[in-house]
């Protein structure tokens, strides 16, 4: 069995072919850190890790979302870049780029499967060069069947055409372990937690493996899935991996438990 979308993903050996592309946009979501202590040639460092959002009501959700597109462009995205997003693994941080600019509607992005660990294994060459780019004219046009808002996932508590899937620790799900004002989970919601969508090496599991496991849980293709975690990360990861699998209506909820667990007036459970 074969993923339904492969051309969402692309291998070491590829991208190292294609690094001469003048319309390729590579960027690195790694710690700076990291970026700092080397790199894929051309890559361009952007760690919006701290960047999130915990009210997706009309107002905050649209300040929030022009910031992103703002950050971006400065990284020199045009409308018509091949972008190309990676980490350290196949992980949440790309996962969570991969998203947004999927959300925002650009035509061309991929991630790099197992990230700079590939790349590396691989024997691609690295460099400590930082890129510079000029400000590119991306501009946003939202596909918002692929966002939750914290009044979408509302609406769909009880629903058999719609399963809404933790992708946090099993400690985060039962709410042994807090990070907001409550602990706990979206009623409802099953649990697979993201590192799940990955094997040893960081790469995303094979088709048949990630379809098993995801139908397991009563994850189909003809209902509406929104996975979610604390702040849009993980979540993002699950996403890529339905993505991958072909599933039609897949929604990452952006506010996730830092939004859910901090709003009262949501329903919650406990173990």
């Amino acid at each position: 069995m074969e993923y339904a979308n492969p051309h969402l993903l692309i291998g070491a050996g590829e991208l190292a072919g294609r690094l001469d592309d003048p319309d390729l946009v590579l960027l690195d979501l790694r710690q700076p850190e990291l970026y700092a202590n080397g790199h894929i040639p051309g890559a361009r460092g952007l760690d919006i890790f701290g960047v999130s959002l915990v009210d997706t009501r009309p107002r905050p959700l649209a300040a929030f979302l022009w910031i992103v597109e703002h950050l971006i462009a400065a990284k020199g995205v045009d409308p018509d870049s091949r972008v190309v997003v990676y980490d350290a693994i196949s992980g949440e941080r790309a996962a969570r780029l991969f998203w947004f600019l999927e959300f925002f509607g650009h035509a061309s992005v991929r991630m790099l499967d197992g990230g700079f660990g590939a790349w590396e294994r691989a024997g691609g060459d690295v460099t400590h060069r930082a890129e510079v780019p000029r400000r590119g004219a991306f501009r946003a046009r939202r596909v918002n069947k692929r966002l939750a808002t914290a009044d979408d996932v509302l609406s769909r508590l009880g629903r058999d055409d719609a399963v809404i899937v933790d992708t946090r620790s099993e400690a985060e799900h039962t709410g042994a372990l807090v990070r907001s004002a409550r602990g706990g989970r979206i009623p409802g919601a099953v649990h697979l937690e993201w590192k799940n969508n990955l094997d040893a090496d960081g790469r995303f599991k094979p088709a048949a493996e990630l379809l098993a496991q995801y139908e397991a849980l009563g994850v189909t293709h003809e209902a509406e899935v929104i996975p979610y975690c604390q702040g849009g990360y993980r979540s993002a990861n699950t996403y890529t991996a339905l993505r991958l699998l072909g599933y039609p209506r897949v929604r990452n909820y952006l506010g996730s438990w830092g939004e859910w667990g901090n709003r009262e007036e949501l329903p919650i459970e406990t173990a």
